[in-house]
């Protein structure tokens, strides 16, 4: 097993009551934690009085980030499952393993003595989740490993591991401190990261603030994003070209806007492998004008309008005149917060297009959906047609909100189109975790 210079000096120098690894992804911080950390501090205090504990946000990032990689290493003999008392047995020793996004999750260890906690993406628990743990460990030889990637620099955690008066130990990484990492994947980390605020956390390993255009790349340089669907491939263009037949799946997304905004309609197309994400159409209404209040009615209208539009342009389809056969036009996801508007949209797309799906949106979080987009543009798997005015233009007017310290948070005052940017992530959310493929430790 073959360990890096960091690795290593933090074999060495862990032997605080809290020790901390902080910095970029894919550098190595939990590998050494998986390798070598946890069976280590378990074994040690074998017998002694107090429980051992695995963090993270969820028992299911237990599950994969610690538990299969420690197995792969220690077979399943020595790391075991998780059961229904949430206790995995590691090295014969029973191991409580809890999401730390909820307080109400750990209330089982809640009052206990802990000699030893393991946490896996600290910087994403819920805060009262470590002011509860700070107390717990409370044995003189309780203690404390774990790792993140940073946040912004106001964050709870940060504020505790500058806090000089305590034990710990801090170790930073960057993603070039993993000598192990094909240099080919970490230029093309860096290209997917460039010119955001994911370059600086996640690359070079800083605790910076979101500020600024949040699709820069985008914002910069739009045409760069330009393609053209066209019948037959022509030699050289100047843009990039996908034939109607490189669509394998086409989606919209309909966001409902209230008086003072708009409704936004998008389609997006993937090519095969979810290999290239192409935004074919996208509309936006405002729903209310000086001429007329968009009510339901309408709205049905012009979504299923908006439907038969990409149909003709962009998709492909066998048609028998009485029924379709087949249609790459899939799905529609809409806006699970205006119920009555979602159910009226479902019914009209399943009277006129009855092959089509129609379901609410999962809604995940929106700073997950705006990081799978950064990184498809900077990847070059992104690509957007002359047909998505309204898109362009929200990718071009999104900022952050400079406001709000506590967190990142997309400006939403009515001063950009936040509609349509959540139409388009309606259509991307359920395949993120497909769009990018490569796991991430952290």
């Amino acid at each position: 097993m073959q360990l890096s210079k960091k690795q290593n000096e933090y074999i060495v120098n862990a032997t605080h009551r809290w020790n901390i690894k902080s910095g970029a992804v894919r550098s190595g911080k939990s590998f050494v934690d998986t390798a070598f950390v946890i069976p280590f501090r378990i074994r040690e205090r074998a017998g002694k009085p107090g429980l051992n504990v695995i963090l993270g946000v969820s028992k299911e990032s237990i599950e994969r980030n610690v538990l299969q990689p420690m197995r792969e290493i220690y077979t399943s003999k020595l790391i075991g499952a998780i059961n229904n008392r949430n206790v995995a047995i590691i090295c014969g020793e029973e191991v409580y393993c809890l999401g730390a996004e909820k307080v109400s999750q750990v209330a089982k260890i809640q009052g206990a003595s802990i000699k030893y906690c393991y946490g896996d993406e600290i910087a994403k628990w819920n805060k009262e989740v470590f002011q509860m743990l700070k107390s717990r460990l409370d044995k003189p030889y309780s203690c404390f490993d774990g790792s993140c990637n940073p946040e912004h620099p106001t964050h709870w955690l940060k504020e505790f591991i500058d806090d000089v008066r305590l034990d710990i130990y801090l170790q930073t990484y960057t993603i070039f401190d993993n000598p192990f990492l094909p240099a080919e994947f970490v230029e093309q980390l860096c290209k997917e990261y460039e010119g955001t605020i994911y370059y600086d956390r996640l690359i070079l390993g800083l605790w910076k603030r979101a500020e600024g255009a949040i699709y820069k790349r985008f914002a910069d340089n739009p045409e760069e994003f330009r393609c053209n669907i066209v019948e037959d491939l022509l030699p050289d263009p100047e843009r990039k070209q996908f034939r109607k037949e490189d669509i394998t799946s086409i989606e919209l997304g309909i966001d409902f806007g209230g008086n003072q905004s708009g409704h936004s309609f998008v389609a997006r197309g993937y090519t095969d492998d979810y290999r290239e994400v192409i935004v074919l159409k996208s509309r936006r209404i405002m729903a209310k004008d000086e001429a007329e209040e968009i009510d339901s009615n309408k709205l049905d209208q012009l979504f299923c309008e908006f439907i038969q539009e990409v149909i003709d342009q962009y998709a492909v389809c066998v048609n028998h005149g009485d029924y379709v056969e087949y249609c790459n036009v899939e799905s529609v996801f809409w806006d699970n917060a205006e119920t009555v508007l979602g159910n009226s949209i479902r019914n009209a797309v399943e009277r006129s297009f009855p092959w089509i799906s129609v379901r609410p949106a999962k809604k995940k979080t929106i700073i997950d959906r705006i990081r799978c987009t950064v990184r498809l543009m900077g990847a070059g798997r992104f690509f957007i047609t002359d047909d998505c005015e309204s898109l362009e233009t929200a990718f071009s007017d999104a900022v952050w909100n400079k406001d709000v310290k506590d967190k990142d948070e997309r400006l939403d005052d009515g001063s950009t189109d936040i509609d349509s940017l959540d139409a388009f992530e309606y259509t991307i959310e359920r395949d993120m975790k497909y769009l990018i493929q490569e796991a991430e430790d952290v």
